[in-house]
């Protein structure tokens, strides 16, 4: 079949309309699966707050027991939170940088979120003097102190904040998502506690 000059043959035609329809398709199916099926973020507000509170504790104790420290260092090529040179000890939050620094002649100290920045000194490799940082022991305790802190927030959040930062934290600790059954049922509980104490502190300021 001949074709006028300057018109493409129908057979063409037809295979770039096709073409087009399928990348439409596909584009539409990516658009779809990622509101059906969002990537997961991690809890960077429960995760930075925590750690930023830790970070806090153990710089007031290295102060306060007189120790040199270099923040955000680098160990044998890991990211270290503290580094201690006249002791070559690093002290960082990840078990993977522990366990290759332990390799190396620096002693790692590895520190949980959740360990007090004064609890530091017994897991130090060398002798710390004794030192009174002041802690409120009635705070340190509260439920409600406990209960923000699990949800990465001040006891001065906001309701909104509290259910904010909530369904964030569930995202991570959910058994669905690779938490466990008792991580999940702890922020549960945070919750309850952290949105009866924000909702009753709005009452108290709008009255």
């Amino acid at each position: 079949m001949q074709t006028q000059p300057g018109v493409l043959p129908e057979w063409l035609v037809l295979g770039l309309l096709l073409g087009v329809a399928g990348s439409l398709v596909v584009a539409g199916l990516f658009v779809v699966a990622g509101r059906l099926f969002p990537a997961e973020r991690p809890n960077r507000q429960a995760t930075d707050g925590g750690e930023m509170r830790r970070r806090d504790e153990l710089r007031e104790y290295l102060t306060a027991i007189d120790e040199q420290f270099a923040e955000n260092h680098f160990v044998e090529g890991q990211h270290v939170a503290f580094y201690l040179p006249k002791r070559d000890v690093a002290i960082t939050f990840d078990a993977r940088a522990f366990y290759r620094i332990e390799r190396s002649p620096t002693v790692p100290v590895l520190v949980e979120h959740e360990m007090p920045g004064a609890a530091l000194g017994a897991r130090l490799p060398f002798e710390t003097p004794e030192v009174d940082l002041g802690p409120d022991p009635e705070e340190q305790v509260h439920p409600t102190v406990q209960a923000f802190g699990e949800l990465g927030l001040t006891r001065s959040a906001s309701l909104d904040d509290v259910k904010s930062a909530y369904r964030e934290r569930v995202k991570e600790v959910h058994p669905d998502h690779g938490g466990t059954e008792a991580e999940f049922k702890r922020v549960r509980e945070a919750y309850t506690t952290a949105k009866q104490h924000a909702a009753g502190a709005a009452k108290q300021r709008a009255s």
